[in-house]
């Protein structure tokens, strides 16, 4: 049992900020007392998803600190959850529902559970990602060459 403030966390590369990152901000925000996002590092995102973000780490923390909706903010640089748990101590984990039901999400799950810390899923902004962003610049770029 919690006693205390409720503190959520947030992770993600939180590149090419948009609305899709302010809508899982606003709503991790919507269920807790503190929230922290936990931004990234370019070596993680590049070993994770296979690309460096576009705008490096530090810019994204100063952005994701700037919009007024975390408490702080938390520079992730190893795979382990439990390494932010360490040091955030939160009690709940937010994920896009996109993670749902699949091998990340219940690793995660499995994970998070003997440490008390609820996994949360938010629903996913599918219309506007990161992913999106980066092959329509690319496909800009291209196109006026």
């Amino acid at each position: 049992m919690t006693t205390g403030p409720r503190v959520g966390y947030v992770p993600g590369v939180f590149d090419l900020f948009h609305v899709g990152h302010l809508n899982v901000l606003r709503q991790a925000r919507a269920a807790c007392d503190v929230l922290v996002a936990g931004v990234v590092s370019d070596e993680l995102c590049e070993q994770v998803k296979g690309i460096r973000p576009f705008v490096p780490l530090e810019e994204r923390i100063e952005i994701v600190d700037s919009i007024g909706i975390v408490d702080a903010t938390y520079a992730e640089t190893t795979l382990d959850r439990t390494d932010a748990w360490r040091e955030v101590g939160f009690h709940r984990v937010f994920k896009g529902d996109d993670w749902r039901g699949s091998p990340r999400g219940i690793d995660l799950e499995a994970r998070m559970a003997p440490l008390d810390v609820e996994v949360v899923y938010i629903p996913y902004t599918a219309h506007t990602s990161s992913t999106q962003l980066r092959a329509a610049i690319g496909s800009a770029t291209r196109s006026a060459s």
